[in-house]
């Protein structure tokens, strides 16, 4: 009888047409579960979601857990392996991982990390189409006013806030363009949309090597993170390492 390893895929719906071309194509048996774009929106429903997901496959037989997120506004953080091995790209986010890693995030956002932003998976798949990014709260920006308070003093609190938040005129929007759905036309949609709005558009090419990797290997450490059986993901507040396992 011939026996496969087998592997199962938990990844935000953001990445549905991508990693459904690269698991088509896999020599790896992979089998694939998104969850809605929408957990997002909240860190601990996020962190449920993909946890429960964790655990209903730790009972089915697969060799790894392969997770098509970032460590997504610390969502990630303190999502825990059980008896197979968890395995992410080192990312802040969604836009990070379709850019191909952190430098080409940086390169293209590092002077604005709140430029709004979109994709294939985003258009067809969000309520909300048009995303920022989530570096500031992988970054240990992600703090509720009230717990700058706590820390801080009312004060220093309102000062840190305004610092951390600023009102940002939305000037143009950027669409992430990859190869394996360029031919939907899908840019042309969103730049029609937004110069409606008299706002500037850009395309910038993206990089699916990631969701590719993630789904074939290699899983380098330089790209990806490897939590052991029985450890947690932890986040780390630079943009080398994105996150450790602990």
């Amino acid at each position: 009888m011939i026996s496969l390893p087998r592997y199962r895929l938990v990844a935000c719906s953001v990445f549905t047409r991508e990693l459904c071309s690269f698991v088509a194509r896999s020599y790896r048996v992979v089998d694939p579960e998104f969850l809605e774009v929408a957990a997002h929106e909240n860190s601990a429903r996020l962190r449920g979601r993909v946890q429960d997901a964790i655990d209903r496959a730790d009972t089915e037989g697969y060799a790894a857990v392969l997770l098509g997120y970032g460590l997504c506004g610390n969502g990630l953080a303190g999502v825990r392996a059980r008896s197979v091995p968890l395995v992410l790209p080192r990312a802040h986010d969604c836009c990070s991982i379709l850019l191909g890693g952190s430098a080409a995030f940086q390169r293209e956002f590092g002077e604005a990390l709140s430029t709004p932003w979109t994709s294939v998976g985003y258009l067809e798949r969000s309520a909300d189409y048009i995303r920022r990014s989530d570096s500031g709260k992988s970054n240990g920006f992600g703090l509720e006013r009230a717990e700058l308070v706590l820390k801080y003093g009312e004060d220093n609190a309102a000062y840190l806030w305004e610092t951390l938040h600023p009102e940002l005129e939305e000037k143009e929007r950027i669409f992430i363009e990859l190869e394996e759905s360029a031919p939907l036309g899908r840019a042309e949609l969103v730049r029609r949309e937004t110069e409606a709005e008299g706002k500037g558009f850009r395309v910038v090419e993206g990089d699916a090597s990631v969701l590719r990797s993630l789904v074939d290997g290699p899983w380098d450490d330089a790209r990806f993170l490897t939590v052991p059986p029985g450890g947690e993901i932890s986040a780390l507040y630079d943009f080398e390492k994105v996150m450790e396992a602990k």
